[in-house]
């Protein structure tokens, strides 16, 4: 009896947010996850997240807005429930403001620099100038060390462009998308040294507390779960990175 009431309190839901208003779908401005163009949005999240909100706008009618934002952005629009979904990692801020619905594959945070450089440790950082994307946190025993220094950036194209004029030792941030910014900066294969892992985080698709949606959540994941069984995730991140596997991998 429970599961056919609250099966109806579902569709109920979800029925209703499609006559009040827009679901806005927000995905982080990070290559290869969020890339803006002047037509429309591509990437790695962002394709993800158009697979599920075209899934819901066929099966439900949602009427969906899907933008590009930076982080910080996100993060304060998450809180106050302007952002409705977006897949990102767990911050502690957002802790009671938003629900967790489904996790991806855990991403290494790595310290990388020039190539012929290798950082052993967290230790051996000290003294050297990191670029660190701007509203992100990747590390608490780096952020947590004052010894470290910190330049912020815009995005991580900005942050190779720092390493490329010897600016900074090195860049800190997920893998993937430090690859996937040297590729559209043109840097040879050769252009980075070993990376250090410093951290392991996951990202998950989630929503704000404040949102309709969330009384739908346990149909938003059945619908992203499937997506992500149709190994779509592996050829996305196969479609936009080309180069420097052997670093990733």
């Amino acid at each position: 009896i429970c599961l056919f009431y609250s099966s109806i309190l579902m569709t109920i839901s979800v029925a209703s947010w499609s006559e009040s208003k827009e679901l806005q779908v927000h995905t982080i401005s990070v290559s290869p996850y969020g890339i803006e163009e002047p037509d429309r949005g591509r990437g790695i999240y962002y394709e993800l997240a158009e697979a599920l909100t075209s899934k819901l706008h066929t099966q439900h009618a949602m009427k969906v807005n899907h933008k590009i934002y930076p982080y910080a952005r996100i993060i304060h629009e998450l809180k106050n429930g302007q952002t409705d979904l977006t897949i990102m990692f767990k911050y502690q801020e957002l802790e009671g403001f938003v629900t967790y619905i489904a996790p991806l594959p855990t991403l290494n945070n790595v310290v990388i620099g020039l190539n012929n450089t290798h950082f052993e440790s967290i230790k051996s950082l000290e003294g050297k100038t990191l670029a660190y994307l701007r509203g992100a946190k990747f590390s608490d025993a780096i952020d947590n060390n004052h010894k470290i220094i910190k330049i912020t950036t815009k995005d991580f194209q900005q942050g190779i462009d720092l390493l490329a004029a010897k600016r900074v030792d090195a860049i800190i941030g997920p893998l993937t998308p430090i690859i996937s910014a040297a590729q559209e900066l043109e840097e040879d294969d050769d252009f980075f040294g070993e990376p250090l892992i410093v951290s392991n985080r996951t990202p998950w698709l989630q929503i704000s507390n404040q949102s309709q949606l969330l009384h739908s959540r346990a149909k938003v994941k059945k619908l992203f779960i499937d997506i992500l069984s149709t190994n779509q995730l592996k050829l996305l991140r196969n479609k936009y990175l080309t180069h420097s596997r052997h670093l990733i991998e």
